[in-house]
């Protein structure tokens, strides 16, 4: 025994548990309110403190995407994430939402406080029938207050209750709330009878509506129903038992409260077994009355441990799903791939789009990953329908406001009023969160699902509070693996960009100082002419030159387009000289084609076009200069091979650029040696100017990728052939300069038969050259020079060369390619 107590007490113990009617009935006349009251208390908490009563928690699946669904968290629970004293995001709370207390004392129904017996039956203390309902009250309490899973305590109040009231039938609906704190009742138990088992009574699940029915009115209202005839009552509905062939005669329902009064639950007795016409008795009330309330406060603490420990199971799916996301590290495309699969399988919606946000460009998105439903293993980069592009302008909505958007019909949303009549849309319900960076100040993505997926019927709905909630927290962590993994990337780009640079370094050096001064000697005293160098002919060739000359003939291009002057070059000759002796040496001599004499070559057509075409009155002084830097820069630093092998060979170059890749790091070449001391050509030109050159010659050297090229095209063509082109237009401009630089750098198929025969012994797979050079002709370059040449007569001369060396490679091709290599391999054999 606790505290000191004499020893005739344990003497006097011992007789009261031999004689328990004896203790009973003297509890039930002696005991005082506050003595119950500590009882309870007392017993309650003592049950808290036994480890016995509820199991251990299962331990959370360790893939939570395959085995567990937003779904079975469809109730209110506390937010995931609430904003802290300064608007951030947060997952801590400060104050735990009020749980109840359940030992707290709760008001009888006199408005009293007390243990909930009815004041009718504190009046029968004094017989043998009301001493005997008293002791079985409270051995039922404390035999259901050891109960914290809620169907076994159902079940057990209900055999209770059995004893109680006699009764042929027991349900027990439970009040719940979805996401939208919509009141419903649910079954958890159903038709319970005398001898019936737990598992029998429990695998059936029935909703009802709030206030509809008799079960549902009793919950709205509180008040309970002694029903005689339910056939009589308007409220009773009777397809259950059509369906069963039960009949249901009387029905006692009782709302079940918890300590605050609110409806946790209402328990509903059928066909009264004996008695008087089989009717509950007013009895019956006061003893199912007492009984549920304390059942109702057992239950409420039995409902929130349930809640609790869905928290905590939620609590641990997104430490799950953080944990399969922050585990990928090193590819924005990997991660996004998982994203998405992970937040489809989990939110079981139809589609997830990622969008993540471009940091040069406002109002853009760098890239996009979409992934459907039926398909977890594929993903697509781009969007692929109308459908898709209509996404966008959604996650562009998140992106703009930085706020959720749940969307429950997006035909109905009037913010969105193109959605209405949109033939291709298949949208029904839409969510859609920001993705935020590690500081929540910047948005760096958007996550959108639609069409929420109902996987009994297979039919679309809403989405809930519960998904924005989840969805919200997930983008937490999904802005913390994406920050981590652009970081990532940019270091590898960095390291990788610092490789290339030291490989490039090695290779080149500066122009000696020695050719430097040879070639300013020269510039000084006197350059050939441009006519003795025949550099405004298209048909022109540089087989006869030397490399010296090249170097001369450049800087004669230079002058005669009035660049030394117009840019103050004429006082830093020195500095030309250098620019083009280091552009030479940066051109590596072991590449057959893409040397320094194609890329002076490519040089020369343009300005041939500018002089004999007839171009440079149509073109700024910025635009001349930028494009003969272009196309003495374009191929600076090629190795030998085409885009498609650098990415195949994870080259470092294919982890710099996602496009283009060899085109991108010409201009890196370019830009590098303009920078470099002595070679600084550009240092005369305003800061506006600067940039605006650097703009023109990065996107003239990108526009030598054929890919850009077929992509353009279409456009410029429609342009000049409808009579559209605008000379004063900026955007006709660069396509312009585009279609230039193509039809400069594929010149050497508009020269003389002689030259482009020779030319073409640099080139790989010779048995297949005139064949080959036909399909090049018609598919690349024929269109092209027409429209050149319908927008300026002079350009005509390269349409005319490139249509009769496709005759000539057209005989060659009939009479067979083999015969055009053995014919080459004669005509350039050694003589002894």
């Amino acid at each position: 025994m606790e505290g000191c107590y004499p020893p005739e007490s344990e003497r006097m113990e011992a007789w009261l548990d031999d004689h328990l009617e004896f203790a009973h009935s003297y509890v039930v006349r002696k005991a005082t309110r506050e003595m119950v009251n500590a009882w309870f208390a007392e017993r309650v908490h003592s049950i808290q403190r036994s480890p016995s009563p509820a199991p251990p928690p299962s331990p959370a699946p360790s893939t939570p995407t395959r085995k567990i669904s937003a779904s079975e968290f469809d109730r209110p629970l506390r937010p995931i994430v609430v904003k802290d004293a300064e608007g951030s995001l947060t997952f801590l709370c400060d104050t735990e939402p009020d749980r109840g207390d359940i030992r707290t004392p709760f008001r009888t129904q006199q408005g009293g406080v007390g243990v909930g017996i009815p004041t009718g039956m504190m009046g029968e203390v004094g017989s043998a029938r009301g001493l005997d309902r008293c002791a079985r009250l409270l051995e039922l309490v404390r035999d259901v207050s050891s109960h914290l899973d809620v169907t076994a305590l159902c079940h057990k109040i209900f055999l209770h209750i059995n004893e109680l009231i006699a009764a042929d039938r027991y349900s027990l609906f439970l009040v719940g709330e979805d996401s939208s704190n919509r009141k419903f009742l649910v079954s958890r138990l159903f038709d319970v009878a005398e001898g019936s088992t737990l598992e029998e009574v429990s695998n059936s699940c029935i909703r009802l509506e709030w206030n509809k029915g008799i079960v549902g009115h009793v919950a709205a209202t509180g008040q309970p129903l002694n029903i005689k005839n339910a056939y009589e009552d308007p409220r009773f509905n009777a397809e259950v038992d059509q369906i069963t062939g039960y009949k249901t005669q009387s029905i006692l329902c009782m709302p079940i409260k918890n300590h605050r009064e609110e409806v946790v639950g209402v328990a509903q007795a059928i066909n009264k077994k004996c008695g008087e016409n089989g009717t509950f008795t007013e009895q019956d009330e006061k003893d199912f009355s007492a009984y549920l309330a304390f059942s109702g406060i057992v239950l409420h603490n039995a409902q929130l441990y349930e809640t609790s420990q869905l928290e905590n199971r939620r609590n641990q799916v997104l430490l799950d799903l953080a944990s399969l996301i922050l585990e990928e590290q090193q590819s924005l495309e990997v991660l996004l791939r998982k994203i998405a699969g992970t937040i489809l399988s989990f939110m079981q919606a139809q589609g997830c789009t990622v969008f993540i946000a471009d940091g040069d460009v406002m109002n853009s998105f760098s890239s996009v990953f979409h992934m459907e439903y039926e398909d977890l293993g594929e993903a697509m980069d781009t969007p692929k329908s109308d459908c898709d592009v209509i996404n966008y302008m959604y996650a562009q909505y998140v992106k703009d406001t930085m706020e959720p958007l749940n969307i429950s019909d997006v035909t109905k949303d009037q913010r969105f009023p193109w959605m209405v009549s949109h033939p291709s849309n298949q949208i029904k319900s839409l969510l859609c969160t920001p993705i935020r960076n590690g500081k929540k100040d910047k948005v760096i993505g958007v996550c959108q699902l639609v069409n929420k997926m109902d996987v009994a019927s297979g039919n679309v709905r809403s989405f809930n509070r519960n998904d924005e909630q989840f969805l919200e927290a997930f983008a937490i962590f999904c802005g913390l693996g994406i920050q981590n993994t652009q970081m990532y990337e940019t270091v590898e780009r960095a390291m990788a960009k610092q490789e290339v640079t030291l490989e490039v370094l090695s290779y080149h050096a500066s122009a000696a100082e020695e050719e430097t001064r040879a070639l300013q000697v020269t510039a000084v005293a006197t350059v050939p002419s441009a006519q003795s160098l025949r550099l405004m002919e298209f048909s022109f060739s540089d087989f006869e030159l030397s490399d010296a000359e090249t170097t001369q003939a450049t800087i004669r291009m230079f002058v005669d387009l009035n660049l030394v002057q117009n840019f103050q070059m004429k006082y830093k000759v020195c500095s030309l000289c250098q620019w083009i002796l280091s552009v030479k040496k940066n051109y590596r001599k072991n590449v057959a084609y893409h040397n320094w004499r194609h890329a002076f070559n490519t040089s020369q057509c343009m300005f041939a076009l500018f002089k004999s075409g007839r171009l440079q009155s149509n073109m700024t002084d910025l635009e001349t200069l930028a494009l003969m830097i272009a196309t003495l820069s374009h191929d600076l630093d090629h190795r030998g091979v085409n885009n498609s092998y650098i990415q195949r060979s994870d080259h470092p170059l294919a982890q710099l650029y996602c496009h283009s890749t060899m085109e991108h790091h010409h201009f890196d070449q370019c830009l590098m040696i303009l920078n470099s001391p002595g070679n600084q050509i550009l240092s005369s030109l305003s800061l506006d100017e600067y940039k605006a050159t650097l703009k023109m010659i990065e996107r003239a050297i990108l526009a030598t990728d054929l890919a850009l090229y077929m992509k353009r095209r279409g456009e410029f063509f429609e342009l000049t052939k409808n009579s559209q082109f605008v000379w004063d237009d900026d955007y006709h401009k660069d396509l312009l300069r585009s279609m230039l630089m193509t039809a400069c750098d594929i010149s050497a198929i508009t020269k003389p038969w002689p030259v482009q025969k020779r030319d073409l012994m640099n080139r790989d797979k010779q048995d297949k050259i005139p064949s080959m050079q036909v399909s090049f002709i018609d598919a690349i370059c024929t269109q092209l020079y027409e429209t050149l040449a319908s927008m300026s007569e002079s350009c005509s001369p390269l349409l005319e060369g490139c249509q009769k060396n496709r005759q000539n490679w057209k005989i060659l091709s009939e009479q067979g390619d083999k015969a055009f290599s053995t014919e080459l391999q004669i005509l350039f054999e050694p003589r002894s």
